[in-house]
C-alpha cells in the first residue's frame, strides 16, 4: 500500500445537536447523550429509504475538532489509568477521528433529517455514512 494514495470522504450529512462543547458531551452515547437531528444531504436522500422510525443505526461521523496527532490517552480521560494506544480505546484524538455512534431512530421529517437518540456527537459534526444494526450485533 502506497501510504502517499490520498483518501477523500465527502459528509452525507450534519449533526444538528444542543452540545456545542467537547466539555459538555459524554463520553459515550449510554452516558447521558441528548437527542440530536442529522440533517442529510439532498443528493443522498434515496440513500436512507428502508430506515424508519424505530431503526437502530450506527452512524459513523468525522470528529472534525479531535487532535490527529494524538497516539497514547489515559482512557476516560483519568491521569491515574495507565497510558494507551489509542486503537485500544473509544478516545476522539486519534490519526483519522471516526465516530462510530449506535443509534435509534426516533423520527424522520422532511427534507431529509433524522431524530436520533442517544447521540454524543457535537453541534456541526459531519457524518460520513449510515449502517443498519443487523439482528444479533451488540
Amino acid at each position: 500500500m502506497n501510504s502517499t494514495t490520498p483518501y477523500s470522504l465527502r459528509p452525507i450529512g450534519r449533526v444538528h445537536s444542543q452540545l456545542a462543547d467537547r466539555k459538555d458531551a459524554p463520553d459515550q452515547g449510554s452516558e447521558g447523550a441528548p437527542e440530536a437531528w442529522i440533517e442529510i444531504r439532498e443528493e443522498f436522500k434515496p440513500a436512507i429509504d428502508g430506515i424508519m422510525a424505530g431503526s437502530e443505526i450506527i452512524l459513523l461521523t468525522w470528529l472534525h475538532r479531535s487532535d490527529r496527532n494524538t497516539l497514547q490517552v489515559h482512557p476516560r480521560y483519568n491521569p491515574g489509568n495507565p497510558l494507551k494506544g489509542v486503537f485500544a480505546t473509544r478516545a476522539p484524538d486519534r490519526p483519522n477521528p471516526i465516530g462510530l455512534h449506535r443509534v435509534q431512530v426516533l423520527e424522520i421529517a422532511e427534507p431529509v433529517r433524522l431524530k436520533v437518540s442517544p447521540l454524543e456527537a457535537l453541534d456541526g459534526t459531519p457524518v460520513i455514512d449510515i449502517k443498519p444494526v443487523l439482528s444479533g450485533e451488540h
